[in-house]
């Protein structure tokens, strides 16, 4: 219980016979009733050094009243509440508000009421914010009639338990999970390898909302006109728009700069497993290096759930990158079957955001989920940052509506057309598709650790517009056949069963020929190690030959994958992508299938070595099989947990493990609070990076 004496320090007032005759309340001290406060706002997990409430809610302050001094009764005693906000307070601008002290307070405005006991001498006040005001820091003044005491300070952040909040949330599960949960999954790899990630959120660490804030106040908006942006600061809309710039450090000192080549310096997107040191070192030296995509969407579902804006993480797999927005990528090669550079591109997938409030600006239609991307790919009003685009114009295509709709819909909707080039100039298609992109749209699932397919919220399925498409394809195709055209060949990849990072394994490309008569071709086989945002690096291994495959009959060319020659080439993202070709120059027949394919990791095994009890050590082994053929150096596992590793974490390093023998580590941690959380667990050596894997703890008092 925060206690603050008033005794010292008093102004001495010259007072005119007029306020000679007015009653002023003697004021010892102030208690701001933290504890129940916070309970109450559902911020008890920030702590009890600070008062921190929800606004459009009330929350109780009780002044001691000194011993002696005069009963309070209203009407007799003129008191009047002043809360001020940001650096140039402004009635106008709703960053000061003054209000009276009446009977009872209201849900839709600044109010208050009091309630005195004279057997504890104490004046109990019940103050209720509006639920549409800006949120930040704001300081607290009693004036009596012009005697005016501080009564400190109180942080303010937006309410998605008040049914008048813009966030506002009618499930108490997904409030739980959306603003309360301090760890989550974040999903990676292809949409037919689909892999859960867990990732430390931690938005109730100390410290961590004093750094949301500071974030709010280095955006370029506030530097250029500090009392326009904080009382925009009312408006999830704006502040996650903000964000939505500040998370990158593109236009501004935002939080972390993206790196998507070769790392030498700072820390590789990959060995982050959670948003709090991410934070403490931009708060500390300014923009922190490197993230990706991922890491982008973590600290941002971060930070909104710390103002308290309802967020989740979301992966799009086959995620499309449209520069020129005209809703097709266009995929460009040589005669020869090589790849022409070009400006458009698909991510194996790509993540962001959604966060949850009403959209006034576009009609109640488009409330709910709105889709917000910090990682910076392109430039919305001359900033680095996109969205929130609400989901529902999303899915209708109402390209028109604010912010960037056309961007995000081409990345869950962009058709694929592959183009060759002929030596005349000319460009033939030879290859597309329209269910490719935006596949298996992910978020963990409330209230369990499972994935949750969201792809529905983002486009129709059956009877929708895309699959009206399909459909005149497929009539399309009929004619053909009614006019005795021929249908062409078909291609397609097939992947070995264990695709282990280590192992010598192979794949094959299988052509069907579906003509009417024979089909001679070039047929191409390539392998090439690919980041997930899309860039092909060296190759794999290439395999070609020239075959004649008669009329309904197949194919096959067999690519060996060995570690030999793709491990000094795949990133730590362990993604290689699969081309096969076939060209038949005589009819100007192209044909193409692709494949992105997800190295399987090892497991880590986690065991804890006893029970998890408060404030006493608990020992944590783990284990992780080498399945590469060589050596590792420089091998380590990092721990990390919410009230677990005192939000720090901690390394062990064990040196070289020998191929095929099993790293080995213990880890000491001490849990300083009681009940359930998740031990996240890092793997990292020179060759094998970024192994992950978590384990349930529940720490007993």
């Amino acid at each position: 219980m925060l206690q603050i004496s008033l005794r010292s320090g008093y102004t001495v007032w010259s007072l005119t016979n007029k306020q000679q005759q007015l009653k002023f309340l003697d004021i010892e001290r102030y208690d701001l009733d933290i504890k129940s406060n916070s309970r109450s706002h559902h911020t008890q997990l920030c702590g009890e050094e600070r008062l921190i409430v929800r606004r459009g809610q009330p929350f109780n302050i009780i002044l001691h009243l000194t011993a002696g001094s005069k009963d309070f009764k209203p009407g007799e005693t003129g008191l009047t509440l002043i809360v001020e906000m940001g650096p140039l307070p402004r009635k106008e601008s709703d960053t000061k508000v003054t209000f009276s002290i009446t009977d009872s307070t209201v849900d839709t405005d600044w109010s208050a009421s009091a309630t005195y006991d004279p057997s504890g001498n104490t004046l109990s006040l019940s103050i209720s914010s509006s639920p549409d005001a800006p949120i930040g820091v704001y300081s607290l003044t009693l004036d009596q009639n012009g005697k005016k005491t501080s009564l400190g300070q109180f942080t303010l952040l937006f309410n998605a338990w008040c049914p008048r909040d813009a966030v506002y949330m009618h499930s108490e599960t997904k409030r739980q999970e959306y603003v309360l949960a301090q760890h989550g999954q974040i999903y990676r790899g292809t949409h037919k390898r689909i892999k859960g990630t867990p990732w430390n959120f931690g938005q109730f660490e100390a410290g961590i909302l004093d750094i949301c804030l500071k974030i709010l106040d280095e955006n370029p908006k506030f530097v250029s006109d500090a009392d326009k942006d904080c009382s925009a600061r009312r408006n999830p809309i704006y502040v996650t728009r903000v964000l939505s710039a500040m998370i990158n450090s593109n236009d501004d000192r935002g939080v972390l700069v993206g790196n998507w080549g070769k790392i030498e310096d700072g820390t590789h997107p990959g060995e982050w497993i959670g948003s709090g040191d991410i934070l403490h070192q931009w708060a500390e030296s300014g923009p922190v290096c490197y993230g990706q995509c991922w890491v982008f969407a973590a600290v941002a579902c971060t930070v909104s759930r710390a103002l308290g804006i309802p967020c989740r993480v979301v992966t799009n797999f086959g995620s499309a990158h449209d520069t020129d927005a005209n809703l097709v990528i266009e995929n460009l090669y040589d005669e020869d079957g090589k790849r022409i550079s070009g400006g458009d591109s698909i991510w194996n997938f790509h993540v962001w955001v959604d966060s949850w409030m009403t959209r006034p600006d576009l009609g109640q239609k488009f409330d709910g989920w709105q889709t917000s991307d910090p990682t910076p790919q392109e430039t919305s009003e001359g900033v680095f940052c996109c969205g929130p685009a609400s989901l529902k114009a999303i899915k209708e295509g109402e390209l028109t509506l604010k912010y960037d709709v056309p961007f995000i819909f081409a990345e869950v909707n962009a058709d694929v057309v592959d183009l060759v080039c002929l030596s005349t100039g000319q460009f033939v298609k030879f290859s597309g598709s329209t269910k490719s992109v935006g596949c298996f749209i992910s978020t963990k699932t409330v209230g369990s650790d499972d994935r949750r397919d969201i792809t529905h919220q983002y486009k129709y399925a059956e009877g929708s517009k895309e699959e009206r498409q399909v459909y005149e394809k497929a009539q399309h195709h009929n004619k053909l056949q009614q006019r005795g055209e021929k249908p062409g060949l078909h291609l397609k990849i097939k992947l070995a069963d264990n695709m282990m990072v280590g192992s010598d394994f192979e794949v094959y490309a299988i052509l069907t020929n579906n003509c009417m008569e024979a089909r001679t071709c070039n047929f191409l086989f390539f392998a090439r190690a690919v980041s997930y945002k899309g860039k092909q690096g060296d190759s794999c291994g290439v395999a070609s030959d020239k075959v004649e495959v008669p009329s309904g009959e197949e194919r096959r060319l067999s690519l060996k994958l060995e570690y030999e020659s793709y491990g000094t080439a795949i990133t730590s993202d362990r993604l290689i992508q699969l081309s096969a070709i076939t060209i038949d120059k005589e009819t100007i027949d192209f044909n193409k299938a692709e494949k992105t394919i997800v190295l399987d990791e090892p497991d880590i095994k986690i065991e804890l070595l006893g029970e998890a009890n408060i404030n006493q050590s608990v020992m944590t082994k783990l284990t992780l099989l080498n399945p590469l053929p060589e050596q590792l150096q420089d091998c380590s596992f990092t721990v990390e947990g919410v009230s677990l590793t005192d939000s720090k974490p901690i390394t062990a390093k064990i040196g070289a493990v020998g191929p095929k023998q099993e790293a080995k580590a213990t880890i000491e941690f001490i849990p300083t609070s009681a009940g359930p959380s998740v031990l996240l667990v890092n793997f990292d050596s020179d060759k094998l990076k970024n192994i992950k894997s978590f384990i349930n703890v529940v720490v007993k008092e």
